[in-house]
């Protein structure tokens, strides 16, 4: 693991009173977070970090090869700007500050199919809270899916919430990704297996 790449404080055995993790201190003060929630293989964050070098980001995901391969896109491109927690997304929105993160992303997420795992998806109110805590007023909570299903939750789920209202205004709106949007191999899969990607911007309150 390259040196520095960790996010310090995030875990509970590193931090077992939960203290909130002085962002500034990681990325340097004043600047930006954003955070993406299980990045998969890390091509979007990757891309992401190096086209914004002012934004310091942080990445969640649980697996070692997910983890594996942003180390490497990390590693052959020299990005300096992120930091990974290799475990569940909770242990950082946990002891991160309030209104402390300007953008989040949760991209193509484990759909969790089965009716009964519904409650485990992200899109559900014990993860919503806390990450409506973290996400400073304006701030974007970004959702791409092909499932369906899982799109029908996010848009029942998110603005129940109370502190999130849906940006779109037109069916455009959720059939176009984002501009600065760089595709996944999850993406990819979906779109070669005939399955139609849903993008859902909501905005903090």
């Amino acid at each position: 693991m390259l040196p520095g790449l960790m996010l310090p404080g995030a875990s509970w055995a590193e931090n077992p009173d939960r203290t909130p993790v002085a962002t500034g201190a990681v990325f340097g003060r004043g600047r930006p977070v954003w955070l993406e929630i299980g990045f998969g293989s890390g091509e979007h964050l990757a891309r992401l970090a190096a086209d914004n070098p002012e934004i310091g980001f942080i990445g969640c995901e649980p697996y070692e090869n997910g983890v594996a391969s942003l180390v490497s896109k990390i590693a052959a491109s020299g990005i300096g700007n992120i930091r990974i927690y290799p475990g569940d997304v909770r242990d950082v929105l946990d002891v991160l500050p309030d209104g402390s993160v300007g953008r989040a992303f949760l991209l193509y997420p484990d759909p969790w199919p089965k009716r009964r795992h519904h409650k485990r998806r992200f899109v559900t109110q014990g993860f919503l809270r806390p990450l409506a805590r973290v996400l400073d007023g304006g701030a974007e909570f970004r959702v791409a899916t092909d499932v369906p299903d899982y799109a029908r939750q996010t848009l029942e789920q998110v603005p129940r919430e109370g502190a999130f209202e849906w940006t779109a205004t037109r069916s455009r709106d959720w059939k176009r990704p984002w501009a600065e949007w760089q595709s996944t191999r999850y993406e990819k899969k979906a779109v070669e297996n005939g399955r139609i990607p849903i993008y859902m911007t909501f905005r903090r309150i």
